[in-house]
């Protein structure tokens, strides 16, 4: 049974509603644009981060996890980490394995950084793929992350203090990002068979038991 049929069965389980809002929502989401998060450990950024990616349509993010585990504060996130793709990266190398991954996924690969005398949200380019790079809320990005980027992106900023708190910095540079990518003739959406594979994902996460009932399904298909 491919993603296609597989949804058409599935989707009986759902209520209409929902899957007309997979319906909409799906294809206004994109991998163009993703985000890699480095070692955060307050729950209530991660999860605003996440809110931040579902309300744009940022479909993916990466979850570097050497010192402290990626977890979502329910109340903030509000069911964004049920819908978002979060990939994580465990230990030492994560940071190493997260940059190959999305190296081999043909993104570009910017740190975001307030130090740096280099691109902005309304001009970094956005001609290819493009993963943007935030770093934990004391020390920022890790040295080593920052050598492995293709690139630096800084907000302009006019104030005393050094720098926007992390979630803020996130929300800035990807609704501009996003904004100009809508504007654009870049192709960011995601094609049908993404978008068929996508809506399957969610079904099964609105699901209690989606494993269950879909083995009974293949099992009763000829």
């Amino acid at each position: 049974m491919d993603d296609h049929a597989l949804l058409e069965q599935l989707g009986g389980f759902i209520t209409p509603h929902k899957r007309a809002l997979f319906d909409r929502l799906a294809p206004e989401r994109t991998r163009h644009v993703t985000v890699v998060l480095e070692d955060l450990y307050q729950a209530h950024n991660a999860s605003a981060v996440l809110r931040t990616c579902d309300l744009l349509g940022i479909q993916e993010v990466h979850a570097i996890e050497a010192h402290n585990r990626f977890t979502a504060n329910k109340e903030i996130a509000l069911g964004s980490d049920k819908w978002a793709t979060i990939h994580r990266y465990a230990g030492g190398d994560g940071a190493l394995a997260c940059i190959e991954a999305l190296r081999a996924s043909g993104h570009r690969i910017v740190a975001t950084t307030p130090h740096a005398e280099a691109w902005t949200p309304e001009n970094v380019p956005i001609d290819r793929p493009i993963a943007f790079c935030f770093g934990t809320e004391l020390k920022g990005l890790s040295a080593p992350l920052i050598e492995a980027c293709d690139g630096a992106l800084r907000i302009p900023m006019h104030g005393f203090t050094e720098s926007f708190n992390i979630s803020v910095s996130a929300a800035i540079v990807l609704y501009t990002v996003m904004q100009r990518l809508r504007a654009s003739t870049v192709p960011w959406r995601l094609n049908e068979a993404a978008i068929t594979a996508l809506k399957l994902q969610w079904t099964r996460a609105a699901l209690h038991d989606a494993r269950a009932i879909e083995q009974r399904l293949r099992e009763d298909t000829p």
